[in-house]
């Protein structure tokens, strides 16, 4: 019987293409976090990066924004409503609507690596977490969990130990002495597989320093010729957009 895959070869599958940030969007009409960016993504043959939100009833929906306004139109926020309330509004003028979770694994079905952003803010992150998991117990490939909030990474190290989990770094408004310390709190409460890292900041001595012990650095959002040159010297994969 063969053995399962490595931690270490599990992520080096995972990081091995560019992915594309929130799917491949912004031309064709194509919207972020939609079926149809995603569809995009893996007909590039990019990996796919998403976000996620908990909703009233426990699950976990695909969009970035807490709020409707932006994408919707609509007043309120994600959190105050349920999964089958949030799957029935559409995005923008086209016909996707905010799809579950669950849903977009389908889709997917393992034919791109996928990267699932977190969005907790604060420490109460386990009703989004759970659902997370809940979700990706039967989902077959290459996928991680990542987030701003160490706690997340917590999370899962408690309580999913075989995800593999990156923390997501910016050091925009934090460069003195106080963000310092506050990245190397997160990185020792999330334990991270690898670092998620705002490429305006590069070159980063922090970044560097856990490159330099064996850490993959993936950085977003990848947008430019300066952009993809200072990711190629510094980080270990991109997360990119199509610039308008």
């Amino acid at each position: 019987m063969p053995s399962s895959p490595s931690r270490a070869d599990r992520l080096a599958a995972l990081v091995a293409r560019p992915f594309a940030h929130r799917g491949l969007h912004g031309h064709d009409g194509l919207i972020e976090n939609t079926r149809g960016a995603f569809e995009a993504a893996i007909a590039a043959g990019s990996g796919i990066e998403l976000d996620t939100q908990v909703s009233a009833d426990g699950d976990a929906a695909v969009i970035h924004d807490y709020a409707l306004d932006r994408l919707a139109g609509l007043p309120g926020r994600v959190c105050g409503l349920a999964m089958r309330e949030l799957e029935r509004i559409r995005i923008g003028r086209t016909g996707e609507t905010i799809p579950s979770l669950e849903q977009v694994l389908a889709l997917i079905a393992g034919r791109a690596p996928l990267l699932i952003e977190v969005k907790s803010p604060g420490r109460q992150v386990a009703p989004l977490c759970e659902a997370v998991n809940r979700a990706l117990r039967s989902y077959i490939g290459a996928v991680a969990v990542m987030s701003f909030n160490p706690e997340i990474g917590r999370w899962f190290r408690s309580h999913a130990p075989d995800v593999l989990r990156g923390l997501v770094v910016t050091e925009e408004g934090k460069k003195g002495f106080r963000g310092r310390i506050e990245r190397h709190l997160s990185l020792r409460v999330a334990k991270p597989d690898f670092l998620a890292y705002d490429v305006r900041d590069f070159p980063s001595r922090f970044a560097s320093g856990c490159r330099a012990g064996g850490m993959p650095v993936l950085t977003w959002t990848v947008r430019t010729e300066a952009d993809r040159a200072r990711a190629a010297a510094n980080a270990d994969q991109i997360i990119y957009e199509v610039p308008a």
